[in-house]
């Protein structure tokens, strides 16, 4: 009999432990947010989002404030578009801004908002005008390359002409 109720405590216990590692998991990989706060929907378009995820951060100066709620292609303007869940206490002006940054390097996208100085404030369904889309990382080598060869081209000087005066 006391056996049976020590394995019963040690499996409860394997099971909490199992709980606690996939919870963890979800966190750490961005796939999991708990937040009850109440939230306002608005949205925005981008020409392109590079590596931009839903349930990415929103943040402004450095604080998340929201979290992308879904990320839509829109065949008429063939851009783009993000919805996004802002906190209730996060109030922005109506033209503010939103870009895609990147933490670090190479690491997670998510979205900057820069506040405006409009007197009205961004209400639920207002969609954000100004944005600037995620910077690509092989376009900008890229366009290094391009650049270095040009300028290979265009700085290669001729050979002086080789003529004698008699």
């Amino acid at each position: 009999m006391q056996a049976s109720r020590h394995d019963a405590w040690v499996g409860l216990f394997v099971l909490i432990g199992g709980a606690a590692l996939l919870f963890l998991a979800l966190k750490a990989g961005n796939l999991l947010s708990l937040n009850f706060d109440a939230t306002y929907q608005v949205s925005a378009r981008f020409d392109n989002i590079g590596g931009l995820k839903p349930n990415a951060a929103v943040k402004s100066a450095g604080v998340v404030i929201g979290r992308v709620e879904s990320i839509n292609f829109d065949d008429k303007t063939f851009q783009a578009k993000v919805v996004i869940n802002l906190h209730k206490g996060a109030l922005f002006p109506k033209d503010s801004s939103a870009k895609i940054l990147t933490s670090g390097l190479l690491g997670e996208q998510y979205i900057g908002l820069e506040p405006g100085a409009d007197e009205k404030n961004l209400a639920a369904g207002d969609v954000i005008l100004q944005t600037q889309s995620a910077v690509v990382l092989e376009n900008l080598i890229g366009q290094f390359i391009n650049n270095k060869a040009s300028d290979m081209g265009s700085t290669a000087t001729p050979a002086p002409a080789s003529g004698s005066k008699q």
